[in-house]
């Protein structure tokens, strides 16, 4: 690509970052699945499951609930792919995490393996061309500053929308990843195979559904492979630096800066004085636009729009004993969500493991018969059967606890809020809609 070639596009990554919308803070993985309403799927994009919801139910009376052991280390491996129609999917939203401050994390290049101490950006830097190494070194020697890196970005079409995105190298980057993103082995599968891993904002934004393709204008298709919350505002999506040179991506343009949360401002003040007019210099840290880090205001929420969003409070009550048929379970598990139909627990738990068959982990590291994510069951999962542990694994737990994540979400309030609520279990309205036609064929088979 010459030089004339790539300044349309650096302009519009720099026009669409000049207009940062501030997200919602981002600490958490969530691999989600939307209904397209933006962005057309190129020919191999994931089929419909319209059909699905008219299909027959299990017979719950004779199918017992079974306490599956906690998974080993011969456990499927954790892949990122993504079809909200699928058994064992992953449906939960959910998974929020922690970022530290471990200080002295290092210089530019530092590892970035699942055992490195995570270093949270506190500076996003878009540069109008590549920064020179001598650049680089400047800012690394700045006060403050434990450790820089430098990406490729810029800005792509699909469908006449623009994606900005960032090229990277998995290993490297996965320590300026959030806690819970770091450790979601599929999203650095997915980059090193080639997928596009996208921000959450912009799966909502554009209505991209996980597993399709996407033909970018003028180069290649790109699959869409997880979703993940980065904190970076303005970027909508990562790429791993050889799929970012097919794409056509800058070299060397985007820049993380670390260092402690309380001098973010001094950072971003050093930096600018040495790059001058024409940089972007976007603060992460503490009261920074990402709010990745530190003492960011905005708390990680399910997901839904941007600004904050606040975490439901989960049902206090969730005893079910350990009842002899999934039918009972499912009747009593609802049971501590008044208002809560035990047929869409049912519907949840055929589509998300066929009933405790298929108790992954899923593609997206989802576990247990009702497919939740770790950080999410940490926050919502209960003890249902009174043996004082709270295991994914079990349906005794893992039902009750889907109950008290939905009812979080107003499954309880019927209609609309119920509807929200199980999309909030799999951002998907085709997700939904199955949900609740399985819903419906439960009860017309038990009245």
């Amino acid at each position: 690509m010459t030089e004339g070639q790539s300044l349309p596009r650096l302009r519009v990554f720099l026009m669409i970052l000049a207009g940062l919308v501030v997200l919602t803070a981002a600490t958490g993985a969530v691999v989600v699945a939307v209904r397209p309403t933006g962005l057309v799927a190129a020919p191999e994009s994931v089929p419909g499951t319209a059909g699905a919801a008219r299909a027959g139910v299990s017979d719950l009376r004779g199918l017992s609930p079974q306490a599956a052991p906690t998974a080993t280390a011969s456990a499927p491996a954790v892949r990122a792919t993504g079809d909200a129609g699928d058994t064992g999917a992953g449906g939960d939203p959910g998974g929020t995490g922690r970022t530290g401050d471990p200080g002295g994390a290092g210089r530019t290049g530092d590892p970035g393996t699942p055992g490195a101490a995570p270093t949270p950006p506190r500076l996003l830097v878009i540069s109008r061309s590549t920064l020179p190494q001598q650049t680089r070194d400047d800012i690394a020697g700045l006060e403050h500053v434990r450790k820089v890196d430098v990406f490729d970005g810029g800005a792509v079409r699909v469908s006449g929308a623009g994606l900005n995105l960032l090229a990277v190298d998995p290993v490297r980057f996965r320590a300026w990843a959030p806690r819970a993103v770091a450790a979601e082995q599929g999203v650095w599968d997915a980059l090193a195979r080639g997928e596009l891993v996208a921000d959450g904002a912009a799966v909502r934004r554009l209505g991209l559904v996980l597993g399709s393709h996407y033909q970018v204008d003028g180069g290649p298709r790109l699959r869409v492979a997880a979703s993940a919350r980065f904190g970076l505002p303005g970027v909508d999506g990562l790429v791993g630096q050889e799929t970012g040179r097919r794409l056509g991506l800058l070299p060397g343009v985007a820049l993380l800066v670390h260092g402690p949360a309380k001098a973010t401002d001094a950072l971003g003040a050093g930096v600018r004085k040495l790059l001058g007019a024409g940089s972007q210099v976007v603060p992460l840290g503490a009261g920074g636009a990402g709010g990745t880090g530190g003492t960011a205001r905005a708390k990680a929420g399910t997901g839904t729009g941007t600004g904050t969003a606040l975490r439901p409070q989960a049902a206090r009550r969730a005893a079910v004993g350990r009842p002899g048929s999934y039918l009972e379970l499912y009747r009593k598990a609802a049971e501590i969500c008044p208002g809560l139909s035990w047929t869409v627990l049912a519907a949840i738990g055929q589509v998300e493991s066929s009933h405790g068959r298929n108790n992954g982990p899923s593609s997206a590291g989802a576990q247990g018969p009702m497919q939740f994510m770790p950080a999410t069951w940490r926050a919502y999962g209960v003890d249902g059967d009174g043996d004082g542990v709270k295991d994914v694994w079990s349906p005794y737990d893992a039902v009750p606890g889907a109950a008290n994540y939905l009812c979080a979400n107003g499954a309880g309030q019927g209609g609309k809020k119920l509807e929200k609520a199980v999309w909030f279990y799999n951002h998907s309205w085709s997700y939904v809609r199955k949900v609740l036609g399985i819903a419906e064929a439960y009860a017309r088979t038990y009245p």
